[in-house]
C-alpha cells in the first residue's frame, strides 16, 4: 500500500482530489488531500503568515506524521511546495509525482521556473493576493476538456491566491530534494503549463519515469482513470525491483 499526499494547484482546494482519492481507494491505497494553511477549508493561517516555507513545514509534518511509503503528489503551483516538503523530510519520502507541476531547481522562483515575468498576467492587490481569472479565462486555461459539473464546481471554490510563495526562490538542494526519485506526468492539451513549458522544467530536473496523459490542465477532472493509473504506476516503479538496482 501506498500513501498519497496530494497537493492542489494555485486557486485551487483539495477538493479537487476527490474523484482521485476514491480511485486510489479503491485499489488498495490510501489518499490524503491537502488544503495548505490559509487555502480551502484550512484557515488557520493569516495571509502574512503564509510563505512557502510555511506551506512547506505543513506539508512536511504530514508527511511524518503519515508512515511509511508515502508518495507527495503536486498539481501545478503544487510542484513547487513539494520540492520546498522534501527537502526537508528526503528520507520520509518513496517519491515525488509532479503532475504537469512547476520543478523549481535550486534558487528558481515558480514563475522562473514557468519562464513567466513577475508581472505577467498575476494581478496582486494590496493584501497580498492574486485576483481571480474571470471564469471563461479560467475554463479555457485550466479545464476545456472538463466535464461542465466539473468546471461549474471548479470556478466555485476558487480563492485568491496567495503572491509569496510563487515569487520565493526554491531553497531545495541537489543533496536532500534533489536525492528523492521524481516522476512526470505530462498532459499534452495543457493551456496553462503548455508542453514546451513541461519539457524545460524536466530538463532541469530530469524525472524518471515520465508518463503522458492526452488530456488539459486538469486531468483530476478530465482524466481521472488515467491520472490515478499513471500515479499508481510511478509509485511502484519507486519502491518495486527497480528501484532497488
Amino acid at each position: 500500500m501506498t500513501t498519497f499526499l496530494l497537493v492542489p494547484g494555485a486557486f485551487h482546494p483539495a477538493m479537487i482530489w476527490h474523484r482521485i482519492v476514491t480511485l486510489l481507494e479503491a485499489k488498495g491505497h490510501r489518499a490524503i488531500a491537502l488544503d495548505l494553511p490559509g487555502t480551502g477549508e484550512n484557515q488557520l493561517a493569516a495571509d502574512g503568515e503564509i510563505t512557502l516555507a510555511s506551506w512547506a513545514d505543513f506539508v512536511a509534518e504530514r508527511v511524518s506524521d503519515t508512515g511509511e511509503n508515502v508518495v507527495l503528489v503536486g498539481h501545478s503551483r503544487g510542484g513547487h511546495v513539494i520540492g520546498e516538503a522534501a527537502e526537508r523530510v528526503p528520507d520520509a519520502l518513496a517519491g515525488l509525482i509532479y503532475v504537469t507541476a512547476v520543478i523549481s531547481p535550486p534558487g528558481m522562483t515558480m514563475l522562473e521556473s514557468i519562464g513567466r515575468e513577475p508581472d505577467s498576467g498575476f494581478a496582486v492587490t494590496g493584501d497580498g493576493r492574486m485576483d481571480l481569472l474571470p471564469g471563461d479565462v479560467a475554463t479555457a486555461m485550466f479545464y476545456h476538456r472538463c466535464p461542465p459539473e466539473d468546471i461549474r464546481d471548479a470556478l466555485e471554490h476558487l480563492f485568491r491566491e496567495p503572491w509569496t510563495p510563487a515569487s520565493t526562490p526554491a531553497g531545495v538542494t541537489w543533496e536532500r530534494w534533489g536525492r528523492v526519485p521524481r516522476a512526470f506526468i505530462e498532459c499534452t492539451d495543457d493551456q496553462a503549463l503548455d508542453m514546451a513549458c513541461q519539457k524545460r522544467m524536466q530538463a532541469r530536473a530530469p524525472c524518471d519515469p515520465v508518463m503522458t496523459i492526452e488530456t488539459d490542465h486538469s486531468p483530476f477532472f478530465s482524466t481521472p482513470e488515467a491520472l490515478a493509473d499513471a500515479m499508481i504506476r510511478c509509485a511502484e516503479l519507486f519502491t518495486g525491483p527497480r528501484a532497488a538496482v
